[in-house]
């Protein structure tokens, strides 16, 4: 730590996230980078599951040993020079702009994520799968890291284990992109399109390196968002799962329908009415849609499809009679 100069950003005011690019709802984010503001690497991430499931001592430690070995390279002349992205600064967020640096308010993080995606709402420029779901977890691709080792993989299984990822493997490049750390891996596979079907992730093995190509399987991009605060996420206040497909069948419903069983009703939903489900209720459609190629999520349907505040109608099933119902959402709030 003593070869470095260490700077804490205490508020993002005046920060160029063009350059400082990185999923604004993590709890810690380190970026490691020259004088010139070339970043050799990022350390942080997280899942759904913990803000510090990637995050230890011995994995930060390495980290910044790889950055001394990547400033040694760049010294000598053997690091390519990355180009720069395009500078952009918070207060070029106009709702940021007027709600918070106009106060003279604290430019926290998650603001940032927050009034861009209001801003890009109103424009009807939101891309949802995008900028609701940064993150996907690694973890639905089946890959299980050694965390204090880095990108050393600790075990495998789905699409990994199919690809032939093995444990002991180290992950190196994501995309022919060089990866050195978790926080490297994360944000290069958030970036990747929503309608990409597969990766390619380099591994060493035994000295060796090998291209393993992994199969995206449905819904890849999707993780567990309660730990966020959007504003722009409808409130739905339910939960529910797929029925069997022998139950779909009994039903008539199609096989890759929605058709999920209410298992649970957030309270706060009845004291706002926003709808009267019952644990039991099977959902059949959406403002008449039964199918999406979108998901078969009924609940992320209804998030990607429609604004906060919005209302939907559905059909379905109370006891095996038919019947519809209006559900309304609402918008997230929080301290801003």
């Amino acid at each position: 730590m003593q070869q470095y100069v260490l700077a804490r950003i205490v508020t993002m005011t005046g920060i160029d996230i063009g350059l400082f690019d990185y999923d604004r709802h993590n709890s810690i984010y380190f970026f490691i980078l020259n004088a010139d503001e070339q970043i050799y690497l990022r350390y942080g991430g997280r899942d759904a599951e913990d803000a510090g499931t990637y995050l230890d001592l011995s994995s930060i430690e390495l980290a910044m040993r790889r950055g001394l070995e990547q400033h040694e390279l760049f010294k000598a002349s053997k690091l390519p020079k990355q180009p720069r992205p395009t500078p952009m600064f918070p207060q070029e967020i106009v709702s940021l702009k007027r709600e918070i640096i106009d106060r003279n308010r604290c430019v926290e993080c998650h603001l940032i994520g927050d009034y861009l995606a209001q801003d890009q709402e109103k424009a009807g420029a939101l891309d949802k799968i995008k900028t609701l779901w940064p993150s996907p977890d690694l973890k639905t691709l089946g890959i299980h890291l050694d965390v204090p080792k880095g990108l050393v993989v600790g075990k495998t299984e789905g699409a990994a284990a199919r690809a032939g990822m093995r444990a002991g493997d180290l992950i190196t490049a994501f995309n022919q992109t060089p990866v050195l750390t978790f926080g490297d891996l994360q944000y290069r596979y958030g970036k990747l399109s929503r309608n990409a079907s597969a990766i390619r992730l380099t591994v060493e093995r035994g000295g060796n390196e090998r291209t393993l190509t992994l199969k995206l399987p449905i819904e890849w991009w999707y993780t567990d968002t309660s730990f966020r605060f959007w504003t722009v996420e409808p409130m739905v206040y339910f939960t529910s799962k797929p029925i069997a497909p022998g139950r779909k069948r009994e039903f008539g419903f199609e096989a890759n329908g929605f058709a999920s069983e209410v298992i649970s009703v957030d309270p706060l939903g009845k004291s706002l009415k926003a709808h009267t489900l019952r644990p039991g209720d099977i959902i059949y459609a959406v403002n008449g849609m039964a199918t999406s190629k979108l998901t078969r999520n009924i609940e992320l349907y209804i998030k990607l499809t429609t604004r906060a505040g919005e209302s939907v109608k559905l059909k379905l099933l109370r006891d095996g009679r038919p019947m519809e119902m209006t559900l309304k959402t609402y918008r997230q709030s929080f301290r801003k």
